[in-house]
């Protein structure tokens, strides 16, 4: 293994010395629920260790494969383009591998971070704040589907029809579905709602602006996600019910909506 990657498991130290270092750790007595966003880190990074490992491994094949090429066309077994193509390989194995590298750094980065960030009892857990992220989403879209005044002033936030609006109302589907019931949340499960949120978010921002932007207005600026997922926190679990009901409508719609070569 590269020692550059085989450095990337600093965090699994505790574990494989057994007692002293589960001891270490251990004084923070966290339960799972509360480092989950960390477990979760954890285990994206060791995915993305495999994918660097495997993309090294590529690209050496790849510059073997070139260095056989070669010497093939200089006995004359192989083409100026099986070069040519062996040489285009290798690059595109080559740039896999620095992305994938890239990849493991920005994940041991969040795996500090997210270490760092394990809340206190006294603050919400880290499903809870994800769980309020896509709340916020929810509740500001609702403001779209419900507020007379911005249903007429714009109207593409409710056509499915409209590019941006139908990515997001995919993204809202897939964040529903992700969306763990209550009950214990494996670290993986907590990752593809972490994700299907983060493409949410970014998926009602396109959606917005396009809006905003058919209506003859500049771009809109959204608040900050977090600042106002911290504010949804608060809000009563019947707003919260309501922009749940008008998400499922919604997507019951979409689903159901005229597609092009359906038959009348």
């Amino acid at each position: 293994m590269d020692p550059l990657l085989l450095a990337e498991f600093w965090w699994a130290a505790p574990a494989a010395v057994g007692a002293v270092g589960a001891g270490a750790w251990g004084v923070h007595r966290v339960n799972a629920e509360r480092r989950l966003a960390y477990d979760a880190a954890k285990l994206e990074l060791r995915a993305a260790i495999a994918e660097a490992i495997s993309a090294q491994n590529a690209a050496r094949v790849a510059k073997t494969d070139l260095t056989r090429v070669s010497a093939d066309r200089a006995a004359s077994r192989a083409s100026l383009d099986d070069v040519n193509r062996a040489r285009r390989d290798l690059q595109t194995a080559q740039r896999e591998a620095k992305a994938a590298a890239a990849a493991v750094k920005a994940l041991r980065a969040r795996v500090t971070a997210a270490r760092a960030e394990i809340p206190p009892r006294s603050e919400p857990t880290p499903l809870e704040r994800l769980r309020a992220q896509h709340d916020t989403v929810l509740v500001r879209w609702m403001q779209y589907e419900t507020d007379p005044a911005r249903m007429i002033a714009y109207p593409t936030m409710s056509d499915g029809h409209v590019p941006e609006t139908a990515a997001f109302l995919s993204a809202l589907e897939r964040a529903q579905e992700s969306r763990p019931a209550p009950g214990k949340v494996t670290p993986a499960e907590y990752t593809a709602y972490r994700l299907s949120v983060v493409r949410l978010e970014r998926a009602f921002d396109d959606a917005e602006q396009a809006a905003h932007i058919a209506a003859g207005e500049r771009p809109a600026v959204g608040p900050g996600w977090q600042d106002a997922a911290q504010q949804v926190i608060t809000l009563s679990a019947d707003v919260l019910d309501r922009a749940a009901a008008a998400a499922a409508s919604a997507i019951a719609a979409w689903r159901d909506r005229p597609r092009p070569g359906d038959r009348p």
